[in-house]
């Protein structure tokens, strides 16, 4: 006789199961939906206020640069010659905006919490790189200036050279048949018949466009400059490098004497300088002088978590000040040198 059979414990249903793993899964769906919309909504609002803040510092440098423009046209008034005692040599060390709207306290508790800082610096306090180019051609004396200057940085002999060529070929109207010629009678390394015509820099950091490298031109950057014209070197800003490179008949311990004389006494003008540099320092006057027309303006804004730098060009023309160019800084670190000096 067969024992008899237990009954089979009941299956769960699958149908459970499949809606358990399909609840699982829809909520699973709805949170990363909902983390991807919260985390659009956060970074376009992250964006908003970024370029929020990018137009206020916009703003506010705008208005750092008239303020500088007065400065300026305020000492052409007064006259005389421009020197690093000058109320618009003084740096302006980072500062609370609101400190600058202290007259009118309204103004000031609804300021934002942003902090401004700048320098107002003499272009001419730099060696000119136009002046290289006269009627087409290199100048020869302006190449032995430019040769002198890149020897006193330690630069290799052959910049000098491929530069003023590049300059030649970048300049509007100037032929192309000869290559510069060096000041000891040697040619440059460009050829003559270059298959391209470089484009003509507007800075000095747009050199790296005539073949430079990065580092050559973080060398020359404080001591070389781009101006509209050929300008002299103001005797009164410039640095012994340039002041020895410019005038051929001194050597850098002798303008380091004269960069400490004049923290003494400024030159009221560039005869001035034959007291300590000696009666044939100053064969030609033209290269040199005591004013300047050109400045280069350095500004930045930190607002919440954005910093916004930029520098611009100014000239003055006796008590008219005008911008010429501004340019948003890269990077910091040019601003923060340019603060140091």
């Amino acid at each position: 006789m067969n024992p008899p059979r237990l009954p089979r414990p009941p299956r769960p249903p699958r149908q459970r199961g499949a809606a358990l793993l399909t609840a699982m899964l829809v909520v699973t769906i709805v949170a990363t939906l909902a983390s991807g919309m919260v985390w659009q909504q956060w970074r376009a609002l992250q964006v908003e206020a970024a370029e929020r803040a990018q137009t206020q510092s916009q703003w506010v440098l705008q208005g750092a640069l008239d303020w500088t423009r007065m400065i300026l046209r305020e000492d052409a008034r007064e006259g005389g010659a421009d020197h690093l005692g000058e109320p618009w040599a003084a740096p302006l060390a980072e500062a609370r905006l609101s400190t600058f709207l202290a007259a009118d306290r309204a103004m000031a508790e609804d300021a934002p919490d942003a902090f401004l800082s700048g320098r107002i610096e003499d272009a001419q306090a730099r060696y000119n790189l136009r002046n290289l180019i006269q009627q087409g051609k290199v100048s020869p004396g302006e190449l032995q200036t430019l040769e002198r200057l890149c020897g006193f940085l330690g630069l290799n002999g052959d910049i000098a050279p491929r530069l003023a060529d590049a300059l030649r070929r970048a300049t509007p109207g100037s032929g192309s048949e000869a290559p510069a010629e060096a000041g000891n009678g040697a040619t440059s390394t460009g050829s003559s018949t270059a298959p391209t015509t470089p484009l003509m820099p507007v800075s000095v950091d747009d050199l790296v466009w005539l073949g430079l490298d990065e580092t050559t031109v973080r060398q020359l950057r404080p001591y070389v400059v781009l101006l509209p014209r050929e300008t002299p070197v103001n005797l009164n800003t410039a640095p012994k490098e340039v002041i020895a490179a410019v005038l051929p008949g001194i050597d850098l311990a002798s303008a380091e004497r004269l960069v400490q004389s004049r923290l003494r006494e400024h030159l009221k003008t560039p005869a001035d300088a034959k007291a300590v540099l000696g009666e044939r320092a100053l064969t030609d006057g033209r290269r040199v002088s005591v004013n300047s027309s050109y400045f280069i303006v350095y500004g930045a804004l930190r607002l919440d978590q954005v910093t916004v730098a930029q520098r611009s060009l100014l000239e003055r023309n006796g008590r008219d000040v005008r911008t010429l160019s501004t340019q948003r800084l890269r990077a910091l670190a040019e601003l923060e040198q340019a603060l140091q000096r």
